[in-house]
């Protein structure tokens, strides 16, 4: 992204985009928008791409300011989260405006989140209720201290293929959100599975790779029906 787009102090948005993977968004066939999780930066998601290992996939990796999109636990107050949780819901939809500039519409992009990032990205698919070619939530859940309704939910995310995945002992992200984020994304119309593997670390396991390589290899199929 060029600096156009840097706004009103969010520093997020002063952070370079970076691509990996097949290198034209135009000829691309699929791109997915890749968001890493808190103290990493985007070179774990290109990890995750090679582990995936499909050809023809550009991935545009953003870049949290500090390696961290919100200061505190998703878990806590949205307030305690604040300013940094509004500038990176800007930033998605910065970077988001900026791929379909470049010819790649939301039909032909994939969301995908680890840990910080995977709760960024519920909590924005939640609000706007924009539907993409698909999601993969891995770790994480939509933001705030308590599970709730989401009484505006429409079925805008009709039809959206949504793989979540976590551990049932990890740490940092309670069960119970991740259920319940699944709930509000059925709500929204979402065609969501949820695979929760036996496990207490706090990573992308194998078999969750083996999930994204399955719904992936799924939504290339469709986007590139003749």
């Amino acid at each position: 992204m060029d600096s156009t787009h840097v706004t009103g102090g969010n520093r997020h948005l002063q952070r370079p985009l970076h691509q990996y993977g097949h290198s034209n968004l135009g000829t691309a066939r699929l791109a997915i928008y890749a968001v890493h999780g808190r103290g990493q930066q985007p070179e774990y998601m290109s990890e995750i791409a090679d582990r995936i290992g499909i050809d023809g996939i550009a991935y545009v990796l953003p870049a949290a300011a500090d390696n961290c999109w919100y200061p505190t636990r998703f878990t806590a107050p949205i307030e305690k989260n604040q300013p940094s949780l509004d500038h990176t819901l800007d930033a998605v939809r910065a970077h988001l405006q900026w791929m379909a500039d470049q010819g790649v519409g939301p039909e032909r992009t994939m969301l995908m989140g680890f840990s910080q990032g995977a709760c960024v990205l519920a909590e924005y698919l939640l609000r706007t209720q924009r539907p993409y070619a698909a999601a993969a939530i891995l770790t994480g859940g939509y933001i705030g201290p308590d599970e709730h309704t989401w009484p505006a939910l429409r079925p805008g995310l009709s039809g959206m293929p949504t793989l979540f995945a976590s551990a049932t002992r990890d740490e940092f992200v309670p069960l119970d959100r991740v259920n319940a984020t699944v709930e509000s994304f059925v709500a929204a119309g979402a065609s969501a599975e949820l695979h929760v593997y036996d496990d207490s670390e706090h990573h992308v396991s194998g078999e969750v790779v083996t999930h994204l390589r399955a719904l992936i290899t799924r939504v290339i199929s469709t986007t590139n029906r003749p």
